[in-house]
């Protein structure tokens, strides 16, 4: 992804969660101290990189450290989140991906489900859907997961798909970016 592109993936998430609520607006950290950082979309397709963005932020309103918003309260972060989850599905929707969305709404269902259960395996769970969205690649990943907590399957299809590197790299940002 050019530095372009992923300044036009940041500046879009930004000006329509503002478009879209005041609530969003006045959420959005100051111009200077938003991170333009993508963690996960470099590890796919670039067609998927908005959509993915969007919902990762979504994800770190809920969980982590956000790179472009700050809520006020934990009940803005839980609507801003959820909010971001759903415009990142649409965005992925309004290209035909189906396979895409569901593997997308997996993703978010399989998170939550950890992170209420307390248990690790977010990271690679991320990089793999982002690596393999919408080739049905992940669902006998992700249930070695969800049953029986074991992200390697995950992680190693990742690597294979993209490299050591770039999953190290986006795994690295990612435990960067959690409370």
């Amino acid at each position: 992804m050019s530095s372009s592109a992923v300044l036009d993936v940041w500046e879009a998430i930004a000006a329509e969660a503002a478009g879209e609520s005041q609530l969003w607006a006045d959420a959005l950290l100051p111009e200077a101290e938003r991170e333009r950082t993508p963690v996960f979309s470099p590890l796919g397709d670039g067609r998927f990189a908005l959509g993915l963005e969007t919902i990762y932020e979504g994800y770190l309103v809920h969980y982590g450290r956000p790179r472009l918003f700050a809520p006020p309260d934990p009940d803005t972060a839980l609507l801003l989140g959820d909010y971001l989850y759903a415009h990142g599905l649409v965005r992925i929707a309004a290209r035909g991906e189906v396979a895409a969305v569901a593997d997308l709404s997996e993703l978010i269902s399989l998170c939550s489900q950890l992170r209420a259960e307390e248990a690790a395996g977010d990271g690679p769970l991320w990089a793999a859907t982002a690596a393999l969205l919408g080739t049905g690649a992940l669902d006998g990943l992700r249930a070695a997961l969800r049953l029986h907590g074991d992200g390697a399957p995950l992680e190693a299809a990742a690597r294979e798909a993209v490299g050591d590197e770039q999953v190290g790299r986006a795994l690295a940002a990612h435990d960067g970016r959690l409370r």
